[in-house]
């Protein structure tokens, strides 16, 4: 299959738009309500069947489809197509109760019970049959269903349930290592057991991270972390294995979490889709909310080798689940949801269709709400899916981005583990602080593993790579010789893939190309500060920095090395490497962004004020640049030559109200979805 999203556009006719329906919680006679109310909100797709086990099997080996068979049929009779999930993250009170050993355990030893979701261990052989069974019997009867033009593979992979300390899961890890090492003087080696007395003689010694007296072993407890990743993407693979058999033809998706799951390879199961998906929630404590939003939809579009990707959840309103769940103000989901389209998205799916009267999710706001269609967020909910209708001629086009910002789980793992040199340096805040830097200098990026290739973007930026493996390493050296500017964020550099230091002075990987040597890390109290010599003050962490040849653009004015670089660029073949050694305040640090985007060439799809994003999606033909105003003020934004999609010219400069967003195509028209290149053309 290459083209999954051509082929689903063409089904769809349009951008999808919908959301996870859940029949099943409702009498059926609410089902024909439905499906009216879904083609009033110009609903063309919803998702099916993610948490339906338990009706679907109610006992074991005994299948009930009356259910499903008449959801499908009438939401196929209403031109409503259905992403039809596998219902394995909520296996059913039976399977729990005559497979308690499924369950999963702690690392201190308690075994956790059914009453939620995602209640197994992902390396039980009952749990792995069962599964398979329930797939097989769903993929088997409707594969060839009209209704179904898409496969949701689980939901929500490892969000409650990554890491599990049992001994189904100590064997799988045990196998799993004979795999990785081959030897034990292999492991040994690359563990280091030899600090400690750890020092391995059978593979039966070995455990996974369970409590202990003092600090656990960094190789094994980053082992575990890809183990744990790996076992649950080992489940994910059999089950799209078995719906790819079954069911030809169709895409496999699953629904992944982005920066909100730190303990699955989001990138590794992305490779395993056909179609990549994310869920995205803001979160409301977050003044600069809608920058994480855009980072999130960088990361699923990096994800996705920038092809078309869907949104699969968020939310119309108020989530259930964080301490204080404020509702989105007015015009706030129809942001929310253009940004994900203008970052390359071509669907727009909630969380969920209709809001649940019981259960945990039941003030979790849905597309129609308690209130039913008197509700403001249906008024909403219909505009924008009237909206979502008009912006067809959108889908199959990509984000044109000139920077790759490096984001890596294994490097997000390995520098928060145990005994580093501050608990206070944490990977997703530098990230973010990185991130917001670039989007306020409009810039956008492709969020990409480290193994990606590089060849194609003006500059690379990795605000945190701690944790980078030889291969990656030279990788980055290859690029910057070639002519690409890479500039590495605070203690990058440091280990290997098994969190041992690169041989020599730090930052053993980067040393040359940066062309400096890091005496010592200088991690600063909680109520320490440092004077730069630009006037503004870093917090949280500093280095003894030592140049062999780089350039110091900015230095320390006060604190434990007065006078060092703090800010160094270094010419290196073609082109150049920076570091920045320290966190640096915003101003600063955008600063240091802005330099080596000019220097390198990445501009902004637009000059844009202050709190404005203008991000360009693009065929060979057309292109339309998305405007979001995300201030109380209206905005003016000097563009000519640009028309609406309604065709109308905008007269001058381009205004966009407050809280609003313009569309503008600037070049050619299209009625069908632009095709993806071919395999071979990427």
């Amino acid at each position: 299959m290459t083209d999954p999203w051509y082929a689903l556009a063409e089904r769809l006719g349009g951008i999808a738009y919908g959301g996870d329906y859940n029949p099943e919680q409702w009498p059926q006679d609410v089902w024909q309500e439905d499906v009216r109310l879904m083609r009033e909100a110009g609903v063309n797709l919803v998702t099916v069947g993610v948490f339906s086990w338990s009706r679907f099997e109610p006992r074991p080996g005994t299948y009930d489809w009356n259910l499903l068979d008449t959801v499908l049929d009438l939401l196929h009779a209403h031109g409503i197509a259905v992403d039809l999930a596998t219902p394995t993250a909520a296996p059913p009170p039976w399977f729990s109760k005559a497979h308690p050993t499924s369950l999963p355990r702690t690392a201190s030893g308690t075994r956790l019970t059914h009453g939620s979701r995602q209640a197994f261990c992902p390396s039980s052989p009952d749990y792995a049959r069962a599964a398979d069974a329930i797939v097989t019997a769903l993929a088997t009867r409707y594969a060839c269903h009209p209704a179904v033009v898409m496969w949701h593979v689980h939901n929500e992979w490892g969000n409650h349930n990554a890491l599990c300390y049992c001994d189904a899961s100590a064997a799988a890890f045990r196998t799993w290592l004979r795999d990785r090492y081959g030897t034990l003087d292999e492991l040994n080696e690359l563990w280091g057991t030899d600090f400690w007395g750890q020092r391995y003689g059978d593979w039966e010694e070995i455990d996974p991270p369970r409590e202990t007296t003092a600090f656990r072993n960094p190789g094994q407890e980053l082992d575990y972390r890809r183990f744990s990743s790996d076992a649950l993407l080992a489940r994910h693979r059999a089950e799209t294995a078995l719906l790819r058999e079954l069911a030809p033809g169709i895409p496999v998706t699953t629904n992944l979490l982005g920066t909100l799951e730190k303990k699955i390879d989001g990138h590794s199961f992305a490779r395993h889709s056909d179609i990549v998906s994310i869920d995205h929630y803001l979160v409301a404590a977050d003044p600069a909310n809608h920058i994480d939003l855009a980072l999130n939809a960088d990361l699923a579009r990096g994800m996705a080798g920038g092809r078309p990707w869907l949104l699969m959840e968020h939310s119309t309103s108020a989530v259930n689940w964080q301490p204080v769940n404020v509702p989105k103000g007015p015009g706030e989901m129809r942001r929310n949801s253009l940004t994900h389209l203008a970052r390359g998205a071509d669907g727009i799916m909630f969380f969920q269709w209709r809001q649940s009267r019981a259960g945990a999710e039941k003030w979790h706001s849905a597309m129609l709400p308690h209130g039913g269609t008197a509700a403001r967020t249906w008024g909403e909910v219909t505009g924008l899916g009237a909206e979502i209708a008009g912006l067809a001629e959108v889908r199959g086009t990509r984000v044109r981005a000139s920077v790759a910002l490096l984001f890596d789980w294994h490097a997000w793992w390995a520098l928060e583990l145990e005994a580093r040199p501050s608990e206070r340096l944490r990977y997703l805040d530098t990230v973010r602080q990185w991130y917001a830097a670039l989007w306020d200098l409009g810039v956008t990026c492709d969020l990409v593993a480290p193994d990606a290739d590089l060849a194609s973007y003006a500059a690379v930026v990795a605000p945190s790579l701690y944790l980078v493996s030889a291969a990656n390493a030279e990788a980055l050296h290859t690029y910057v010789r070639g002519g690409g500017h890479a500039v590495f964020g605070p203690f990058s550099g440091a280990v290997d893939a098994y969190d041992r230091m690169h041989p020599g002075a730090h930052p053993g990987a980067f040393r040359d190309l940066l062309g400096l040597v890091v005496d010592e890390y200088v991690p600063l109290r909680e109520d320490e500060s440092v004077l730069l010599s630009d006037g503004s003050r870093t917090r949280l962490w500093t280095e003894r920095v030592e140049s062999r040849g780089c350039t110091v653009r900015l230095r320390f004015a006060d604190g434990p090395v007065p006078g060092g670089p703090a800010v160094t660029r270094n010419s290196y073949g073609d082109g150049a490497g920076w570091y920045a050694a320290a966190t640096l305040p915003a101003p600063a640090l955008r600063g240091l962004l802005d330099a080596v985007c000019r220097e390198a060439g990445a501009a902004p799809a637009a000059s844009v004020p202050a709190g404005v994003e203008a991000v360009r999606r693009a065929a060979d033909d057309r292109s339309y640049l998305f405007l979001i105003n995300h201030t109380g003020e209206d905005v003016s934004v000097p563009l000519d030559g640009r028309t609406r999609l309604d065709g109308s010219v905008p007269p001058g400069p381009v205004v966009v109200p407050a809280g609003d967003v313009v569309v503008l195509r600037e070049g050619g028209t299209a009625e069908q979805p632009a095709r993806p290149h071919r395999e071979e053309d990427r």
